[in-house]
């Protein structure tokens, strides 16, 4: 199995910074895309930016320039630094890895528990 653990929510006021962490760990042979998602109330879950095991980076068009994902192979973490927070980007931050498990190189596709972010105007 594969486990996500995120961290570093939290309360924050409009301008302001949070960095979000996620360590993947379980059986796990390779992580090839790492990614982080929101989900605000009373809407659909959307990309926030992801990062592929070369360091190809993708980020949501209202998110690029503030955020920065960025990931630690060697720690099997992930990171989301957010910056010129806003009242709009308040939600509940879901981490995501995707690879192969060490258990016949089967496919996962796992997520984290949910990180609350809250900006306050």
């Amino acid at each position: 199995q594969v486990h996500l653990v995120e961290s570093g929510g939290g309360l924050v006021q409009a301008g302001g910074s949070l960095r979000l962490s996620c360590e993947v760990s379980g059986s796990i042979f390779s992580i090839n895309s790492m990614g982080w998602y929101r989900q605000a109330p009373g809407k659909q879950r959307e990309l926030v930016a992801s990062v592929t095991s070369g360091g190809y980076t993708n980020y949501a068009d209202s998110m690029e320039g503030r955020f920065t994902i960025s990931r630690d192979n060697a720690k099997n973490t992930v990171y989301l630094q957010m910056n010129s927070l806003k009242p709009e980007d308040t939600a509940d931050y879901y981490c995501n890895a995707r690879g192969r498990t060490r258990h016949r190189l089967s496919e996962y596709n796992s997520w984290g528990q949910g990180d609350q972010v809250t900006v306050s105007s």
